[in-house]
């Protein structure tokens, strides 16, 4: 297939979903910052395409400000979004990440940003952009596992990554350390294994695989279909949303994302 009329796609879906969140929100103009172990990518309302700059293990929330607050100085922004790849309980980090600088717990976003800021895990951030509706399983597949489940709106906190798997953990067999450990090939049987499991224990609706590896796949597991990146810009989107920009099928008392549950979920999309 092309890829440039993929990505324009892409793209286009990412224009539709601001539209349609501009349209519930009172604040019309965010900007989202996705901190990934190996780059930070940021996007603004109305702005295209996104923008980025390589993280890593030197790269700390101070430089992290200033650096976004130099790539986005012409965009225009009310508020910020932000995707953090470690725990988050309550909107704050709750444990330094392991692939980036110290300093991360206890930093005032808002107060550097100037503006009100809203932080949540970065598998949750994805998820949330991702979602249709229904029982949905998130697996962020990056430098770690990231995992994320919503359940008719709500989204709730998981720490699946952790889990002991084989020798170690899920994380260590399907993350970046595995891929680079195992090969590409053991990798994906690790993958489909791993998915297999979780999905026979949690039964989602719908899983969603993404992260930055799952292009690695040579098929996606049964049973589930492929992510995208852009959709943590979606989800950074839709946290600033009225309704929190959960599909409108869902029923009313329901179609919201409790902010305790979004600033909860634990190990990211790295």
């Amino acid at each position: 297939m092309n890829a440039k009329p993929l990505l324009a796609a892409k793209r286009a879906k990412v224009r539709r979903g601001r539209a349609d969140i501009a349209a519930r929100s009172s604040v019309k103009n965010v900007l989202v910052v996705d901190v990934g172990g190996t780059s930070v990518k940021i996007l603004a309302t109305g702005q295209n395409p996104h923008r980025s700059f390589p993280s890593g293990p030197k790269l700390t929330p101070r430089r992290m400000v200033s650096e976004v607050k130099k790539l986005a100085a012409d965009w225009a922004y009310e508020a910020v979004s932000i995707g953090y790849p470690g725990p988050v309980l309550r909107g704050r980090p709750v444990a330094e990440p392991y692939n980036l600088g110290r300093g991360w717990v206890g930093f005032d976003f808002a107060a550097a940003f100037g503006r009100p800021v809203k932080v949540v895990n970065d598998a949750a951030m994805q998820a949330l952009g991702s979602y249709q509706g229904g029982k949905m399983l998130f697996l962020g597949l990056g430098t770690g596992l990231g995992t994320a489940m919503i359940v008719e709106g709500i989204v709730e906190p998981m720490e699946l990554g952790h889990l002991p798997y084989k020798k170690h953990t899920y994380e260590d067999y399907v993350g970046r350390a595995g891929l680079e450990r195992h090969g590409r090939k053991k990798w994906r049987r690790h993958v489909a294994d791993v998915v297999e499991r979780l999905v026979d224990a949690l039964q989602p609706d719908k899983t969603v695989i993404g992260g930055g590896n799952v292009h690695k796949l040579k098929s996606l597991p049964m049973r589930c279909r492929q992510g995208d990146n852009a959709n943590a810009f979606l989800g950074g989107f839709r946290l600033w949303a009225d309704d929190r920009g959960v599909p409108p099928n869902l029923p009313p008392h329901r179609a919201s994302v409790e902010p305790r549950s979004v600033g909860d979920l634990g190990h990211p999309d790295r």
